[in-house]
């Protein structure tokens, strides 16, 4: 468990045990980030804190979609931001806060065993960044919660961006003509599509969050319920970039997918015409072939004959085919 103390444009770590005393000082604020969960931490969060026993088992646990709980004298929020893992799966990497007027503390959900534990604090580690260059002075909780969602939209534009680089590709690919393995590609072109709904959905839902915490002015008005309203825009930009990406794969998909279902429409068509057009020499041979063709005994006119009347059959059929369009 990480204790930080903003004050005066300074960043200064502490021990947990100093968190009683932070708690109480007017003149900063107070971060609490913890990586992994431990005894400490829920010892922490419930005892000094006095958090709500359903949010605190909420951080230790693992969330499907984002949240906010309102309480007393803080919120209780839950967000997900996405990581790209193997065979097209999206992992969501959930960050909990609890957020207060003079203090935020941060839980890193569990993550997949997949997962590089270093992908769940991108954002701690960007608004870090930002602290100690002095590029960003929060005076209350709510200004450092909107850093750190400002680093996760981030996190999400940089991940859109990504996948709209596949799509152009793919897109190109298709275009061109040049596919490789029909399978592989069409595998390709539905992880892409794939992440494309996963980070639209995951933006949607956030918006719902901050859409509601806008409606009831949590962070308070003025400058507060401008932080909230930039966060709605953001995650609806997000909606939009990712879902005008989606459509344009899918149309790229459905491209790819009607050229190919004509192609092999053509080459049924074409392999139709030719079982018809050896027909009358397969029904023929089949007649005649043992009563024409015999050890010592062939009746090589009948041979001409037949094999004339064949030929003359599949033409006819052959020319017949091709007024029809078919060949």
């Amino acid at each position: 468990m990480d204790v930080r103390f903003i004050s005066d444009g300074t960043v200064r770590s502490c021990a947990p045990t100093d968190l009683p005393a932070l708690l109480d000082r007017p003149d900063g604020l107070v971060w609490v980030d913890v990586p992994t969960w431990d005894d400490q931490a829920a010892d922490t969060l419930t005892t000094l804190f006095g958090f709500h026993p359903l949010a605190v088992q909420d951080s230790m646990n693992r969330n499907q979609v984002p949240k906010v709980h309102r309480y007393a004298d803080h919120f209780f929020v839950v967000l997900h931001a996405p990581q790209s893992g193997a065979h097209g799966h999206v992992h969501y990497v959930e960050l909990d806060q609890f957020i207060g007027g003079r203090y935020l503390v941060t839980v890193h959900g569990p993550l997949n065993p997949a997962v590089d534990p270093s992908t769940a604090m991108v954002e701690v580690n960007a608004v870090l960044g930002r602290l100690e260059s002095g590029r960003l002075r929060p005076g209350t909780g709510f200004e450092l919660s909107f850093a750190l969602l400002a680093a996760l939209t981030a996190r999400m534009r940089a991940y859109t961006a990504e996948l709209t680089k596949d799509v152009w590709k793919l897109e190109q690919q298709v275009t061109a003509g040049h596919l490789g393995d029909p399978e592989t590609f069409l595998d390709e072109m539905f992880r892409v599509r794939h992440g494309l709904l996963t980070v639209g959905t995951m933006a949607a839902l956030s918006r719902e969050v901050y859409d509601r915490m806008a409606t009831i002015e949590a962070f308070g008005a003025g400058r507060g319920q401008e932080l909230l309203l930039d966060a709605v825009d953001q995650f609806q930009h997000l909606i939009v970039m990712a879902g005008g990406q989606k459509d344009y794969l899918q149309g790229t998909i459905e491209f790819y997918q009607a050229r190919t279902n004509t192609k092999m429409m053509i080459a049924a068509e074409r392999l139709a015409v030719i079982a018809a057009v050896t027909l009358p020499i397969t029904a023929l041979s089949s007649v005649f072939g043992m009563n024409v063709i015999v050890n010592e005994r062939t009746q090589w006119g009948w041979v001409v004959v037949i094999l004339l009347v064949m030929l003359g059959m599949s033409g006819a059929l052959l020319i017949w085919a091709q007024r029809k369009g078919w060949f």
